[in-house]
């Protein structure tokens, strides 16, 4: 692989952006790159949880302007597969977490909003600068974002092209927790093993129904969580903490 690097620690998938000299601007191969990564993680029975992470200076500060001048007249054809590459992210089951540090702006802000939790160094900065070169965001950014820190912030970001701070973006709800840039990687892996350590049906499970509550209504989404949670209750693994509690030690989780 050219853009990224791949590596798996303690039963977690590890994908560092490598585009250091362009502060790890996404061209279209690179994109390609982590889907096809995250999907062989997501397919490794071994793997529980992945993190993505870039730099310390960028996470990934935007597309590669270079390539969309070169491809620009085959503009539709061209982004729309940017758009499917980032739905085969959007469909990993596994969890996902965005370990951002540096600049995370507009394609880059997007990658991070795909993750399921986003851990921010204290010098990260998100937003989606689209506006400024007479764009919108492309790739899910109105959308994920809106949802992510309601539409008055985000309709001032995106028509703006203002970035937000870590603690602005953990206060607007965007970030699950503030890191010290020191201790981002060390606190990313922590949190992916604790997820790791988990029933692997159940974290499957769990994620597909936190996502579920987006897009429906409440009894809807209830409803769809009790027959997630049926099948929990129907695993051998779901028997086994059970009869752990009962014998008073730990239990064998086997992700059944």
């Amino acid at each position: 692989m050219e853009y990224i690097i791949a590596q798996e620690q303690n039963n977690v998938g590890i994908i560092t952006f490598n585009r250091n000299d362009s502060l790890n601007a996404v061209c279209l191969d690179m994109l390609k790159e982590i889907a096809g990564q995250l999907e062989v993680y997501d397919r490794d029975e071994g793997i529980g949880a992945v993190i993505l992470r870039g730099s310390e200076k960028a996470f990934a500060a935007g597309i590669d302007l270079n390539e969309i001048s070169v491809r620009k007249n085959e503009s539709s054809r061209f982004l729309e597969e940017y758009r499917q590459t980032f739905k085969r992210i959007r469909n990993i089951r596994k969890p996902l977490i965005a370990a951002v540090s540096g600049y995370a702006l507009g394609i880059g802000c997007e990658l991070a909003a795909t993750c399921d939790i986003l851990l921010a160094a204290d010098n990260a900065r998100f937003g989606q600068p689209e506006i400024t070169l007479g764009c919108i965001a492309g790739f899910g950014g109105t959308q994920m974002l809106t949802r992510a820190i309601g539409k008055a912030k985000a309709m001032e970001m995106i028509l703006t092209g203002r970035a937000m701070n870590a603690e602005e973006a953990e206060r607007a709800g965007l970030v699950s927790r503030i890191v010290p840039l020191a201790n981002l990687f060390e606190d990313a892996q922590a949190t992916a093993e604790k997820i790791a350590s988990m029933p692997g049906e159940a974290v499957l499970l769990a994620k597909d129904s936190v996502k579920y509550a987006q897009n429906t209504g409440i009894d809807d989404g209830i409803d769809y969580e009790g027959k997630n949670g049926q099948i929990c209750l129907s695993s051998q693994d779901f028997a086994e903490s059970l009869q752990a509690f009962i014998e008073k030690r730990q239990p064998n989780f086997r992700n059944r």
